[in-house]
């Protein structure tokens, strides 16, 4: 496949087309492009083919901040390259421009924009596309040059055609660092953040558990720093390579030395925040038959949850209990320190002096899910222990959220119990008010009647059928699953840790003798409706 990308075009919510950039050929244009991509009906696929157009056109498409990006080509060439060349263009556009990347800032900045498109695609080939070196030869106006640009003063060079070609000459070897790299203070920062997906039976066994972990470092060091980063696992390095599946790195970062000694992260960063690499972890491998630890790989989760259906005479009431956990056993322990170089006590739960750190981690954003048939009509009665919770008549959820004062307070267990109400019956629809209105009293029967045992007999079993037929409909109104979104600072799932961030000061070049960068690392845990457990 040697295709090449033709145009992109970007539109804003209105549909209208705020920016056109073509590379090549004679693609569609925004506006007959636009029709033929809304024809399809939502969600719309990231890649359509339009074979009725002279010649078929692939059309590649992204959404981003309420703004579309498409990108067309009529001859065969990797999918993938090119959507991965779209979220290029979106942080090379947040890079310049801030995020979020807006429809005004775009027409504030076109020339800004048309360099960078221009730069990062050559005649529909992809070319540079690192923010870094991006900095170097796309020219950015300040807000004082912008004002004066139209002034000729005296002595001011009338233009500056040379200076693209000297920066190619100067430009470093890494294509993602700048080059003549100057701060005042030089930090190295690191945040592990991974985000959780569990699966639970109604017994509250895990069916299924991963976490899907991202390194996002940011380096603000002078000259061209040489760093190494350790990493270790639950139960130490040995077993790492097991234990992170599916690696993917920045390009930075020397694949050798990982190969040879899993856990060693080598490379020279760019400037700035950027991603250093990421991963996938079986928070249950024994059930692929993988061998291990058992005590260093058992699923220990913040928040168990279990639900409770069928509650009350006729089956109508379900209740929801969360138990919070304040000491989340071997995985805490396995956890650094602030500075990433120290192991902090484990054991020790919320509430600590320090809320937020790896020896006290801090549970917040704590909202439970509730997903219910469309048959259910209301909820009568809604009884939270803690928080506020509130039920959808359209979307049929019931949101229970449970504030992070209420979490720190010291609470372990929380309750919230509901009673459904499900579509009108016969007797309802003759009594819609509820207060008698519409009823006809009038009587066949003589006022006094002798009533014997037989017609009480009825009556009894009569009312024993009325409560085991309102039972068997209350069961299907009941909720079938409930899923629990919440964040944990100082804490992740897999048990990974960052053992220490080291600068080798003879492979790294202009950052002066006696300089010692500060170093900070951070964990986060967090759950978007991830936690969902089957009733």
């Amino acid at each position: 496949m040697n295709g090449v990308i033709e145009a992109l075009h970007i539109y804003d919510e209105h549909n209208r087309a705020i920016l056109s950039h073509t590379y090549t050929s004679r693609p569609l244009s925004a506006t007959h492009l636009l029709p033929l991509y809304l024809q399809h009906p939502a969600p719309r696929p990231n890649l359509i083919y339009l074979p009725n157009t002279n010649p078929p056109t692939i059309v590649f498409s992204l959404t981003h901040a309420n703004l579309l990006y498409l990108a067309t080509s009529s001859s065969e060439i990797e999918p993938l390259l090119v959507l991965e060349f779209l979220h290029r263009v979106i942080d090379a556009l947040e890079e310049f421009l801030g995020a979020p990347v807006l429809a005004h800032k775009i027409e504030a900045n076109y020339d800004v924009v048309a360099q960078l498109l221009t730069e990062m695609c050559d005649a529909g080939t992809i070319s540079t596309t690192e923010p870094n070196a991006l900095r170097d030869v796309v020219e950015v106006e300040g807000l004082l040059g912008k004002l004066l640009g139209s002034i000729n003063l005296p002595g001011k060079s009338p233009s500056n055609t040379n200076t693209p070609s000297l920066i190619a000459q100067s430009a470093p070897a890494l294509p993602w660092r700048r080059a003549n790299v100057r701060h005042t203070s030089n930090e190295l920062y690191a945040d592990v953040v991974e985000t959780i997906s569990v699966t639970l039976a109604p017994s509250g066994r895990p069916i299924a558990a991963f976490a899907n972990g991202t390194i996002a470092f940011t380096s603000k060091v002078s000259g061209v720093p040489d760093i190494l980063l350790n990493l270790t696992g639950p139960s130490g390095k040995h077993n790492l390579r097991s234990v992170m599946e599916l690696p993917v790195f920045h390009p930075c970062v020397r694949l050798n030395r990982w190969k040879d000694n899993p856990g060693e992260l080598s490379f020279i960063p760019p400037d700035g925040r950027f991603i250093l690499a990421g991963y996938e972890v079986d928070l249950l491998p024994f059930t692929n038959g993988k061998s291990g630890n058992l005590n260093s790989n058992s699923l220990r989760l913040p928040v168990n949850i279990e639900v409770k259906t069928g509650l009350g005479s006729t089956g109508s009431d379900f209740e929801v209990r969360l138990n919070i956990n304040r000491n989340f056993g071997p995985t805490s322990s396995s956890t650094s320190g602030s500075s990433g170089r120290g192991g902090g006590p484990g054991g020790r739960g919320f509430g600590s002096p320090h809320p937020g750190s790896a020896a006290a981690p801090l549970l917040q954003d704590l909202i439970v899910s509730v997903p219910l048939p469309s048959e259910v009509r209301n909820l009568l009665d809604i009884r939270p222990s803690k928080g506020d919770a509130s039920f959808n008549p359209a979307d049929k959820l019931l949101e229970w959220v449970i504030p992070t004062k209420e979490l720190s307070a010291g609470t372990s267990y929380f309750g919230l119990r509901c009673t459904v109400q499900g579509p009108l019956t016969e007797d309802q629809d003759e009594d819609p008010t509820g207060f008698g209105f519409g009823r006809d009293y009038t009587y066949d029967e003589p006022y006094q009647s002798n009533v014997d045992e037989k017609a009480g007999n009825n009556e009894g079993s009569s009312e024993a059928e009325k409560d085991a037929k309102k039972i068997a409909q209350n069961k299907i109104l009941m909720p079938s699953s409930a899923s629990v979104s919440f964040s944990v600072k100082g804490w992740l799932s897999s048990g990974i840790k960052i053992e220490s961030i080291l600068i080798d000061p003879r492979r790294s070049r202009g950052l002066g003798e006696g300089v010692k960068p500060y170093k900070g690392v951070k964990y986060l845990t967090v759950s978007k409706g991830g936690v969902e457990i089957r009733c």
